[in-house]
């Protein structure tokens, strides 16, 4: 990322810290026991999750932290009829991306919950700079689209 201090114009990786919150739902056992409840399923999912992304590089993004010393949180949901409960287990992961697209394949996941720009304080982007942004975030919403329809339509 090209950034303007003055007349200067400099290269620059981006800063930024997002927050994913991955769900778990309990399921019921076999019998009377042996279920796990759904803290401890979102609590997997974050471990297997963080993992992945520790192990597996994503192209132009580095992970500078993670931080997973936030609560594991139960929120109730409903759609009228019947409630039922999910757990919710956040990270908060600071990164540093070469380009802003680059950031897209993150932002587009379900459990992704807030972005936070550390650094630069200011960005000015250029019009084929805008253009490729918006190019690649209507290709990871069609690919992702594509996922889900495969997903369904089993």
């Amino acid at each position: 990322m090209k950034i303007r201090i003055g007349n200067e114009l400099l290269t620059e990786h981006v800063r930024v810290r997002i927050r994913l919150d991955f769900r778990g739902e309990s399921r019921s056992g076999r019998f009377f026991f042996g279920g796990r409840s759904k803290e401890q399923i979102a609590e997997t999912m974050r471990e297997q999750q963080v993992a992945l992304l520790r192990n597996i590089p994503l192209q132009g993004i580095i992970i500078e932290d993670v931080d997973l010393s936030l609560d594991v949180y139960a929120v109730s949901q409903g759609d009228g009829r019947r409630n039922h409960e999910a757990a919710f287990a956040p990270i908060i992961m600071t990164l540093r991306v070469e380009n802003l697209d680059d950031l897209l394949p993150l932002l587009i996941k379900p459990e992704f919950r807030k972005v936070e720009f550390l650094s630069p304080e200011s960005v000015s982007l250029h019009r084929l700079d805008m253009e490729r942004l918006l190019f690649r975030l209507s290709q990871s919403f069609q690919q992702e689209i594509k996922l889900l329809e495969q997903k369904y339509s089993r």
